[in-house]
C-alpha cells in the first residue's frame, strides 16, 4: 500500500460508516415492520377504515334495508336534545361500571401477580387456572353467573342460607345487578391483568430490591418505593386498555340482565345495539358509535396527560 493510500484509507472508511449505519437501520426497520405489519394492517382494515362509512351513516336516516336518506345533524340533535332519555342513562351506567370495574380489577391483578411471582412447585398450574376464565366465552361466563347469582337456586344465596341469612335478589335490583355484573367481569378478566402485571414484575431489577433490603426496608416499603414505580408504565397501559374495554361491555349485560332491571344495567353499547338491531335505526346507532369514539378519545387523552404526574419510565 502506498503512502497516499495509507493516508486516504481511514478517510474512505469514515465516509462509508454513515452509509453502513443507514443501511443497517433500514434493515432493522424493515424487520420491525415485518413483525408488526399484520397487526397494523388488521387494525387499519377492521378498526380504522370502518370509521369513515360509520361517520357518513351517522348523518342519514337509514333502517339498514332501504336506501339511506340524508338527515344532517338530526341524529345528533335527537341524542343531545333530551328526546332519547336512555342515551344519558346508558352513559351514566357505563361510567358507573367503569369506575367499579377498572380500579378493582387492576388491584386484584397486582395482588395475583405478586402471589404467583415465585418458583414454587405447581405455580404454573395455578397461573393457568387463574388465566382460564379470560379465554372462556363471555356468553358461557354470563350463563354461569346467572346461576351463581340466582335468588332461588344460586350458590351464593345457598351459602348465605346455611348461616340463616336470606340472600337478596341479586339480578332483580338495579344496584345489586350492576354489582353482580362488575364482579363477574373482574373474575373473567383477572387472568389478563395478572399476566400483564407479572410481565411488568420481571422488569423490576433484583439489585434494587436487594439494596433496599440491605438498607432495612421492609416488604411493604420495598413494594411501595421500588416495585410500584417500576410497574407504573404497565399499570398505565392496563388502565388505558381496561377503560376502553369497559366502555364497550355488552356480552355480559346481554346474557345476565338484558339491560335491566329497570334500566339499572342499561349500558351504552347495549343501547347502541338496541337502536340498531331492534329499532333498526342504523343512522342513529352510527351517531352513537361516533360519540362513543369521541368520548374514548377524550378520556384516553386525559389519562395520557395525567400520566405524566405518576408514570415513571426508567
Amino acid at each position: 500500500m502506498s503512502a497516499k493510500q495509507a493516508i486516504e484509507a481511514p478517510v474512505v472508511k469514515a465516509a462509508r460508516e454513515p452509509v453502513r449505519r443507514r443501511v443497517s437501520g433500514r434493515r432493522r426497520n424493515l424487520r420491525g415492520w415485518m413483525f408488526i405489519g399484520p397487526v397494523v394492517l388488521g387494525t387499519l382494515i377492521f378498526n380504522i377504515i370502518p370509521v369513515a362509512p360509520t361517520l357518513v351513516t351517522s348523518f342519514t336516516d337509514w333502517d339498514g334495508l332501504s336506501a339511506p336518506k340524508f338527515s344532517g345533524l338530526a341524529n345528533y340533535k335527537e341524542m343531545f336534545s333530551g328526546h332519547d332519555p336512555l342515551f344519558g342513562k346508558s352513559l351514566i351506567n357505563t361510567i358507573i361500571y367503569t369506575v367499579g370495574y377498572v380500579p378493582i380489577g387492576i388491584i386484584i391483578g397486582i395482588a395475583l401477580a405478586l402471589l404467583v411471582n415465585n418458583r414454587l412447585r405447581g405455580m404454573a398450574v395455578i397461573r393457568a387456572l387463574i388465566f382460564l376464565p379470560y379465554v372462556t366465552s363471555l356468553v358461557a361466563v354470563g350463563v354461569v353467573s346467572r346461576w351463581v347469582f340466582s335468588d332461588q337456586y344460586g350458590i351464593i344465596n345457598a351459602i348465605l342460607a346455611t348461616f340463616g341469612i336470606t340472600g337478596p335478589h341479586w339480578l332483580g335490583e338495579p344496584g345489586s345487578a350492576m354489582a353482580a355484573v362488575i364482579v363477574t367481569a373482574i373474575w373473567a378478566n383477572m387472568g389478563f391483568n395478572m399476566i400483564i402485571i407479572l410481565a411488568g414484575l420481571q422488569g423490576v431489577p433484583e439489585s434494587l430490591i436487594e439494596a433496599a433490603t440491605l438498607d432495612g426496608a421492609g416488604r411493604f416499603s420495598r413494594f411501595v418505593h421500588v416495585t410500584i414505580p417500576f410497574l407504573t408504565p404497565t399499570i398505565f397501559m392496563l388502565l388505558i386498555l381496561q377503560t376502553i374495554g369497559s366502555f364497550q361491555v355488552f356480552a355480559l349485560i346481554l346474557v345476565m340482565t338484558g339491560g335491566g332491571p329497570g334500566d339499572g344495567t342499561y349500558v351504552y353499547i347495549y343501547h347502541l345495539w338496541y337502536q340498531a338491531f331492534t329499532l333498526r335505526k342504523m343512522g342513529y346507532a352510527s351517531a352513537l358509535a361516533i360519540v362513543l369514539f369521541a368520548v374514548l378519545l377524550a378520556v384516553t387523552w386525559i389519562q395520557n396527560r395525567l400520566s405524566k404526574r405518576w408514570v415513571f419510565y426508567q
